[in-house]
């Protein structure tokens, strides 16, 4: 089968290619052990920012594997190119994307809509699906962002506790954001792996489902009775403001979130169906479906179904545009930091070892995926850091994988990128600090939401996996 994602290969050497390792096994180990364990250090104790963690650790990683200065130096430069040249052109649409939803209320007339036409009894049910249809297009902080005011208001409306409604919607949005691409984690790691965007894409909202509803709805009234707060004396202005506001239509703003999602499972679909077809009608397919394409073809949409909706001019679009641009520029320099991590990896047969290592062992490489994923994630606190990382460390399992595993594996990467968030997470802070939580409450909520995704979602990733 054709793969979905025509991304620049990120590999110095191909995927299948053999790689003369630079140095005994015992030594490259090491050599990865150390870089890992550098890049951790940085991150937590000295407080260094990733991108420069990474690009330090990655150096080191192939300095100490036998690899020369400026060969550890160009092997980085190739990874974080080729990963740029990919995964950060659909990163920028995204973020385009994003901010085009919220500011012209496209998001508000979303959450009214259905908040409006739902009980009590239904609206964690429909809090989490506002969160996950919100998270699909958008990055986890600007999620955040637009979705607390919504929460403190949904609560003070409807009465309920706080957590019942904040719970649910926060399971939709980081379910979506570990899970599903286009978010940068999920991107990076389907670039790495070499997978099949619209099979890991179509996985991932099948294993984010049980995910939200276990760690949403379900969870939601065990968190209200553990952590019983008051909803936050804040916006209390803003429900009018918003109501006020011109906004797209409901119809119209869901029509344009989903385009892109619904365009590449089409390619997805028509790969299964005729790989082969050489027919105008897959052709046509094929390219609508295009990652960078589809996500093109939404944000040229946005401007006209999202723009004019919110009667925006051509100098307020092009000024969103632009401040889309500005705060992603650290997650793109992540991201290509960690493609460049991974391809050191890669070049000095760092990967290949560790490959061999456990082809050789009992342990299912779905569940060791998840493992070193979470084990990153809780010493680093970055859900992208961890996805990425572990990504360049299982790059040489794919080579006897076929596609459909290849999206698992990108799965349980996800999966495990989410588990334990805690004092060390930025998205911790967040949530205390927007509803007004103590450590412990933070714990008790937020954490063992994180925790309970994480978990379901391996599970979903296990069962998936016995029927392809």
């Amino acid at each position: 089968m054709a793969p979905l994602i025509a991304l620049p290969a990120l590999l110095a050497p191909a995927a299948n290619d053999p790689v003369t390792p630079a140095a005994p096994a015992g030594q490259l180990i090491t050599a990865a052990v150390i870089g890992i364990a550098v890049i951790v250090v940085l991150i937590t104790w000295v407080k260094l920012h990733p991108f420069l963690s990474l690009t330090i650790g990655a150096l080191l990683t192939g300095v100490l594997a036998g690899m020369s200065v400026s060969g550890a130096v160009t092997s980085f430069t190739n990874g974080f190119g080729s990963t740029m040249g990919g995964v950060g052109i659909l990163i920028a649409l995204g973020a385009i994307y994003g901010k085009l939803l919220a500011d012209s209320g496209g998001a508000d007339r979303i959450v009214d809509t259905l908040v409006d036409r739902a009980s009590a009894r239904a609206l964690p049910w429909i809090m989490g699906l506002i969160g996950a249809i919100i998270g699909l297009p958008m990055f986890f902080e600007v999620g955040l962002v637009l979705l607390v005011p919504v929460i403190i208001l949904v609560a003070r409306r409807s009465g309920q506790p706080l957590m019942k409604i904040a719970i649910p919607t926060l399971a939709g949005l980081s379910a979506m954001h570990g899970l599903v691409p286009p978010h940068p984690g999920p991107l990076a790691a389907i670039s790495a792996l070499g997978a099949n965007l619209g099979i890991t894409l179509a996985f991932g909202v099948i294993v984010a489902i049980p995910a939200i509803i276990v760690a949403g709805p379900l969870f939601a009234p065990l968190a209200a009775r553990w952590v019983d707060v008051p909803v936050p004396d804040l916006f209390t202005a803003d429900e009018a403001e918003r109501s006020a506001r011109r906004r797209p239509t409901f119809a119209a703003t869901l029509t344009s979130i989903l385009l892109p999602v619904v365009l590449m499972l089409l390619k997805a679909v028509a790969d299964i169906v005729a790989p082969d077809s050489q027919a105008a009608w897959k052709v046509i397919i094929d390219f609508l479906g295009t990652p960078v394409i589809a996500l093109l073809l939404a944000v040229l949409a946005g401007f006209f179904i999202l723009g004019r909706g919110a009667g925006f001019d051509r100098a307020r679009v092009n000024a969103i545009v632009g401040d889309s641009l500005g705060p992603i520029a650290g997650i793109l320099l992540i991201v290509g930091a960690g493609g460049g991590f991974k391809q050191v990896l890669i070049d000095t047969g760092i990967g290949g070892v560790i490959a061999d290592a456990v082809a050789g062992s009992s342990v299912s490489v779905l569940v060791l995926a998840w493992s070193v994923a979470a084990l990153i994630r809780v010493a680093t606190g970055s859900a992208t850091v961890a996805t990425i990382t572990a990504a360049g460390i299982l790059q040489p399992l794919t080579t006897t994988l076929d596609q459909p595993m290849i999206a698992l594996l990108v799965l349980a990467i996800g999966s495990g990128s989410l588990f334990l968030s805690h004092v060390n997470d930025a998205g911790f802070w967040l949530i205390k600090e927007y509803f007004g939580l103590s450590i412990p409450q933070t714990l008790k909520s937020w954490t063992v939401l994180e925790c309970l995704i994480s978990v379901t979602g391996l599970a979903g990733v296990l069962v998936l996996g016995l029927f392809v």
